[in-house]
Parts: structure tokens; sequence; C-alpha cells
């Protein structure tokens, strides 16, 4: 008996021995099929590399309906392998719905004054069902900064909830690890739009750049006033030049790429706007000629000399007859300005909004000696066409019910990032004025970059906000006056953009992960459920009996000996 009791006791204390060692050591065995608990090296590396204290504060906690609460808990075992990886990351899980009423009141101010506002979800409290608001967010601090990460993607008409909540779980890596970055990364990068040759003006960036803000410090160079775009500048966009770019800024364009710097092009093919069509019975635009076309052949794109047009599209405002002096006014497509959708899987645009733009033009590939890839991000759908210069844009389109047979060019690329090595558009061409140039800033004419990063849209207006001088109010970008609606994927699109552009770790891979979601056949459930409560409940008690027959036949024929 002594015996027996010694190695009760010998096993007890092997597993309170584990238990112990498992609270100071964390790991796992990741067996799942897509890797969904399996950090990407990006992160990994990051996270290592965190030498100050980070406190996250999640809200998403408490009596949650089961898609949160598999939310909530992933994101709880990925902060805990955050803090395994580096105990500089810390973290606490909050529920705002604890307390009386008036606490509850008091936290929803709270939380109202920063940002954060509840979504509304339907639980089971016993017999009755209950609507309750919860956040799904968390706020990522480093002393006096924060930021605040949002755990749930975005409601999308047509996309079923299983759908939202399995796309939050997959991107909560992404989410995290690029909040933690934004509040630990000791100097905020610049981004620096260009001026000078009738680029949008501060006051029609003014949203976006407020968005920026918050991450970036945002500015303005004149391009004729410099002899150089320095590495300070992390990211330039020029944004809708309509005036020829002078050769000089030409150059000094092309070696701030040459030297790593990454460029953001925002170029429009030709003037044309709705008050232009309106003014006139039909209206031929007219090209802008930027001087770019030969440099960007060289980089590796091409914009052609075309409008897109596309049945998914905004809408714009007719007048179509008159009742009482009053004219009558009814909403059309209008296929110029193309609802665009992810030309791919990148993680600039995964799981984005729509994208309204403006007057857009197809921009293809150019093959080049250089090293080069290049990622469609953004195109119109397969119910596009276009039209070739030179085109009359007239309002007569929408008297006509739209066919679709004669929208057949397919979906056509208005959004191209392009990486890797390219060749200076100066090569083997550089003047004594370009030579000087270089020598009064004591620098070397550089003829092949660096791994570097070029994003090119057809269309400017997409992240143009409207300004009205009389409130001083500032639209926000993507927004459409006729539809009274802003169109998220715009602003998105741009600080996605810009994000990956300075991502130097490379935690947008994170942003590409894919958590396949097999959802239940709840059709094919209901007509076997007999079946399967047979095999789950029945077949273990059968397999059981029989145990219990064999076990019983074996100890009587054993003692009948």
């Amino acid at each position: 008996m002594s015996k027996k009791l010694i190695e009760i006791f010998l096993v007890l204390g092997v597993l309170v021995v584990i238990n112990v060692l498992a609270s100071f050591f964390y790991t796992h065995l990741d067996l799942t099929e897509d890797k969904r608990f399996t950090l990407s090296d990006s992160s990994i590396n990051m996270i290592e590399e965190i030498d100050d204290n980070i406190f996250i504060q999640v809200f998403l906690d408490g009596d949650l309906e089961a898609g949160f609460k598999r939310l909530r808990n992933a994101t709880n075992d990925m902060l805990i392998e955050f803090n395994s990886i580096n105990p500089n990351v810390e973290f606490e899980f909050t529920d705002p719905s604890e307390g009386n009423l008036q606490k509850r009141n008091r936290t929803a101010e709270q939380l109202k004054t920063i940002g954060l506002t509840p979504t509304q979800i339907t639980i089971m409290n016993g017999k009755e069902t209950v609507r309750k608001g919860i956040y799904p967010y968390a706020i990522v601090n480093k002393g006096d900064r924060r930021t605040i990460v949002s755990l749930l993607e975005e409601q999308k008409l047509g996309v079923s909830n299983e759908l939202i909540l399995n796309n939050s779980v997959s991107m909560l890596e992404y989410k995290l690890t690029n909040g933690i970055f934004k509040v630990w990364n000791k100097e905020k990068p610049n981004v620096v739009f260009t001026t000078g040759n009738g680029e949008l003006a501060a006051i029609e960036t003014a949203y976006l750049e407020r968005t920026l803000r918050g991450h970036y410090d945002t500015g303005r160079i004149n391009l004729d006033s410099l002899f150089q775009i320095g590495k300070e500048a992390d990211v330039l966009i020029v944004a809708g030049p309509q005036n020829e770019i002078p050769q000089r800024s030409q150059f000094i364009i092309d070696q701030y790429i040459m030297n790593g710097g990454k460029v953001v092009w925002l170029i429009e093919k030709y003037f044309v706007n709705l008050d232009s069509v309106a003014q006139y019975k039909f209206y031929v635009p007219r090209p802008k000629d930027t001087g770019l076309e030969d440099m960007f052949f060289r980089y590796g794109v091409k914009f052609k000399d075309n409008l897109v047009l596309d049945l998914e599209s905004s809408t714009i405002p007719q007048v179509v007859g008159d009742q009482g002096g009053k004219p009558q006014i009814e909403f059309f497509k209008w296929y110029y300005h193309p609802l665009l959708q992810a030309g791919s899987s990148h993680p600039i645009v995964k799981n984005l909004d729509r994208v309204n733009v403006l007057f857009p033009s197809t921009i293809e590939e150019i093959k080049t000696k250089s090293n080069l890839k290049h990622t469609a991000l953004l195109r119109s759908s397969e119910y596009s066409r276009y039209q070739m210069f030179p085109m009359r844009l007239n309002f007569e389109i929408l008297k006509y019910e739209a066919e679709p047979q004669k929208f057949d060019k397919g979906p056509q690329t208005v959004a191209m990032l392009v990486e890797g090595e390219f060749d200076s558009y100066f090569k083997n061409r550089v003047s004594e004025n370009m030579l000087s140039t270089l020598a009064k800033i004591d620098a070397q004419f550089v003829e092949k970059s660096v791994a570097g990063k070029q994003l090119f849209i057809s269309d400017a207006d997409f992240i143009r906000n409207a300004f009205n001088p009389e409130t001083q109010q500032v639209s926000a970008t993507g927004y459409n006056p006729w539809e009274e609606k802003a169109y998220k994927g715009n602003l998105d699109f741009m600080v996605n953009a810009i994000d990956y552009m300075v991502d130097d770790y490379g935690l947008a891979d994170a942003r590409s992960k894919e958590i396949k979601l097999h959802l239940l056949n709840t059709v094919k459930a209901k007509e076997e459920s007999s079946f399967w409560k047979f095999i789950n409940i029945g077949l273990p008690l059968i397999f059981l009996g029989l145990f219990a027959m064999i076990y019983l036949f074996i100890r009587r024929r054993k003692y009948a000996k």
C-alpha cells in the first residue's frame, strides 16, 4: 500500500513541477494548415527589438457572443506570444460594461472622448435576447504616445458576420504589430508633397494629412528651390501636377529614387471635370503634358491615352424634368467615376473597401532590363471598357440603359506598385548642367537604385477633400457630395500605401495572412443530425457496453478456473 502511495505522490509531484515550469515558459505547436498561430519573421524581429515598455489595453472582454469570444481569445493568445518573445510588451483586458449604470455611463463617455464608439451585438441571456454595446478596440501605449487599434474589420454590405470576424482574426497580427511599431518608432517618418507644378494644394489634402499626422510628419517642398531631396523625406508624393515638370526637377526626383527614395505618383492624363462636360453639348478632354511619359517608361509603366469606363461606378445627379417650377432630379451611374476593387492579394489592398476615382486611365506594365516586380493594386470591374484619345464626353449616354455586353474590355489596372532596382532615367545622358547641380551638393551621379518602391495611380482627385471657406470645414477624403457619403477605401488605400512604403521590417507580410473559415453546412447538419448524434453519443455507449461484456466474460472465465 505504501508503495502505491509513493507512486501517486511522485506522479502528482511531476505534474506540479511541469505546471510551474510551464508558467515561466510559453510554447506551442502549430499544426493548423494555414499556420494561424505562427507569427511572421518580420513581426518576431520587430518585437524582439523593443527596448521600452509597451502597454496594451484591450476593451474586448466580458459577456460576448461566440464569434466575438473567438476574436477576444485570438487577441489574448497573440498578446501572450508577444509577451513571451519580449516581456516589455504587457497587456490587460478590460470590460467597459462592468459596474453599475453610473460607472458604465462614465466609462462610455471617457471612451467616446478618445474616439471609441461601441458596436452593438445580440446575445442570449437565459431565455431572452439582449442588445449590448461592446468595444472591439485595443489602445497601445508607450509613455505619452498611443494609438488606437480596431480589432474588428469594417462591416460590409452582403458580407456575413462570420466572414467579417474571420477576416478580423486574420488581420490581428498586422494590426497589433503595426500599432506597436507606430508608438515605439522613435522618429516619425516624413511624408513630403511636391509643389510648383500645379499639384494639389495643402488645403485640398488637409484631411489626408490630418489623418497621417498621428504617426507621420507631413510637409511640402518646391522642386525649383532644391538641389537634392535628402533621405529625411521617407515618402515623396507627386499629387496631380497640371504643368510640365522641368527636366531639372525630374533629375532631382530621379536621383532621390536612385538613393532609395519612395515615390507615390498621382498622375491625371486629361483636363476634365463634370463642369466642363456640362458646359458643352460634348467635350473633348485636353491632355496634360507633364513631361513624365519617358521617365515612367524607364521605371516600367505606361499610362495609356484613354479613359476607363465601368458599370460599377458612383452616381451623379441630373435634371430629368420640372414639377411645380422645381427641377426633378434623379441619380445616374457615371461610368467615368469607377468604384475600384483590389487587383491582387497585396497587403495594401487586403480587405479594402471600394475606392472611388474620377476619370482614370489604364496603367500598363512595361518590361525592362531591370529586376522589377509589378503588382496591380486597384482595378476596375470585369464590366469595363475604355475610350481612346481623342474622346467625346457628354451626358447623352445617361439617357439610355447600359448594355453590359459593350463593357467587354475586362478589368483595367488603375494603380500599380513597382518594386525593385530601377535604372536611372538619365543613365548615359547626364548633362553638364546636371553634373554642376551634383557638384554643388558634393554628390555623385547614381545610375542604378538600391531596392526601392514606386506607386503609380492614374488619378489625384480621389485623395482631394473639399473645403468650405465660409465654415472653414474640410470634408473627408473620398467624400461624394451628391451621394452624401465618403468612400472610406480612398483614405484607407493611401494610408495603407504609405505604411507599406516606410515598412522596413516587412510587417505588411502579416497583412497577407489568410485564415480559412470552415463554415458549418447548416442544411446538411440538420438533415443528418440524427446520424451524427448516434455517432457522437450512441456509438461510444455501444463500445463501452461491449467492453464491459468482454471484461466480465474474461473475468468470469478466469475465476471459474
